[in-house]
């Protein structure tokens, strides 16, 4: 990836007769815009309103579905479209509307989990149901972020009940890593897999990533994949990088990332976002 002719990446600001430097700043939310405490920052709030200003948009893309995502989109304010499920959602959060969602083939995910099992031995699962009130299951011995609502399973037959967006699996033998790659060499001829976290091990709908969402969210906003800038932490980013114009990994982020990112910016609890973008566009009016 490289930055378009003239990118201000290259220059310490813009002035206001030049071009933007990206029409569209794309952003992840835990352990990027969201800091450690789950709040974003003012330097943060600010920074994004000079990319607004400016005349540019910002887009929220996240592993997280839109019901664990939609309490974050309006302490920002947020009005535009975000790209939810890691891909699966396309929202609008101006009129709450779902423009698109992707769901997993259920039987193809059975199937995907046994061939897992059947590798590493039994495995915690949690799935994420589809629709703008999809609850996330959670199965015996997974382990859940505790300030984002849940509903535990007595019987896993519930995961299959209605249409689902992903699963999760936690292995409490194997490390994130090696439960990713072991996951993907039995069964990602079946099933996406991805890594979006701490104890986040997904397995999606096969081709779906980050970068499907944002394309198709992009191409409603008129705004090509050279005019974009995205920022992120983790694997399941490394398809967004793929895409976009420019990459900035945080300093936070996994070495997957760090490894195809153009830039790395300081952490997400020391504005890492707000340093990049402040160069880039100047700071609010």
């Amino acid at each position: 990836m490289s930055a378009p002719a003239g990118s201000a990446a290259r220059r310490p600001g813009i002035a206001p007769d030049r071009p933007l430097p990206y029409r569209l700043v794309a952003t992840d939310l835990d352990g990027t815009l969201l800091r450690s405490d789950n709040t974003v920052s003012q330097a943060s709030r600010d920074a994004l309103a000079a990319v607004v200003a400016a005349g540019a948009a910002h887009i929220i893309v996240t592993g997280r579905s839109v019901p664990w995502t939609r309490h974050v989109l309006d302490d920002l304010g947020y009005q535009g479209l975000a790209v939810c499920g890691q891909g699966a959602q396309v929202y609008d959060a101006g009129t709450h509307r779902l423009l698109t969602s992707v769901t997993l083939d259920r039987q193809l995910a059975g199937l995907a989990l046994a061939k897992i099992e059947a590798e590493v031995g039994p495995v915690a699962i949690a799935a994420s149901r589809d629709g703008l009130a999809g609850e996330v299951l959670v199965g015996e011995g997974y382990v859940f972020h505790p300030e984002l609502p849940v509903i535990h399973m007595t019987d896993t037959t519930e995961l299959w009940a209605e249409p689902i967006n992903k699963l999760y699996i936690q292995h409490h033998g194997l490390g994130d890593d090696g439960l990713a790659q072991a996951a993907q060499a039995v069964a990602g001829d079946l099933v996406g897999v991805t890594m979006a976290g701490e104890g986040i091990v997904e397995l999606l709908p096969l081709g779906l990533t980050k970068a499907t969402g944002l394309s198709l969210a992009a191409r409603r906003l008129g705004v090509t994949a050279a005019e974009t800038i995205a920022f992120g932490d983790m694997p399941n980013d490394v398809p967004m990088f793929g895409w976009a114009g420019y990459g900035v990994a945080m300093a936070n982020a996994h070495p997957e990332l760090k490894a195809v990112a153009d830039e790395i910016t300081a952490s997400n609890d020391e504005d890492g976002i707000a340093a990049v973008l402040t160069r880039l566009f100047g700071p609010v009016e």
